[in-house]
């Protein structure tokens, strides 16, 4: 494992630049974290850090390439990945008013339209169809990851990603969802969820009209 610790600390550096810059799922991660509360924030970090899983996978079986080489393929990706992002954004956007006292009724509307299961659900998904992650990890493991490099070494190098995604992004909810952060932006709440939804639509509409190249 000595031999690969270079390797390995570049692939860490670059994951972490990558996973650090905003994105839907930065930006989806702000969006529940402020909205709903610090467990839901939780589930969502975990959500996307099993859809780093998926990209891992399947870059090291070879359908990454593949992808990448594929009109249709990267085509249909993009397009579904584009419409969930929108999806998203006008569900954040129709957010109504919450009052200021966030009591036990308020707490119980949120939790049926948001619980623990459909986090996870919609950061996988947010994730998973992402097509600039996609890519992101082709390169990734074609260009920083030597074919040399045994099977072994190189899920760890998989595991590690996925592990920091879940950390980096449950520190981002973590911050985000204390009660003086909390108690700042609850009576602007609507409006803070009709910025994200924005930028939520322009995200899709961004990666609806990227190319291959």
């Amino acid at each position: 494992m000595i031999e690969y610790l270079p390797e390995f600390l570049t692939v860490v550096v670059v994951h972490l630049l990558g996973v650090m810059s905003p994105g839907p799922d930065f930006v989806l991660i702000m969006q529940h974290s402020l909205r709903y509360s610090r467990h839901i924030g939780i589930y969502t970090a975990l959500g996307l850090a099993a859809g780093m899983l998926v990209h891992v996978f399947y870059s090291l079986v070879g359908i990454g390439f593949l992808i990448s080489r594929s009109i249709l393929l990267f085509s249909t990706i993009k397009l579904l990945g584009a419409a969930y992002l929108i999806y998203l954004g006008y569900k954040a956007f129709r957010a109504k008013p919450r009052d200021i006292d966030f009591n036990d009724s308020d707490q119980k509307q949120a939790a049926i339209n948001m619980n623990p299961f459909k986090a996870l659900q919609t950061g996988f998904l947010t994730n998973i169809l992402n097509p600039k992650v996609t890519l992101f990890f082709l390169a990734l493991f074609t260009q920083v990851v030597s074919p040399e490099t045994p099977l072994s070494i190189q899920i760890i190098y998989g595991l590690e990603m996925a592990v920091m995604t879940f950390l980096w992004f449950s520190f981002i909810s973590l911050a985000l969802s204390n009660k003086f952060v909390q108690g700042k932006v609850q009576s602007t709440q609507h409006i803070i969820d009709r910025i994200f939804g924005s930028i939520l639509i322009a995200l899709g509409i961004k990666v609806a009209s990227s190319s291959l190249e």
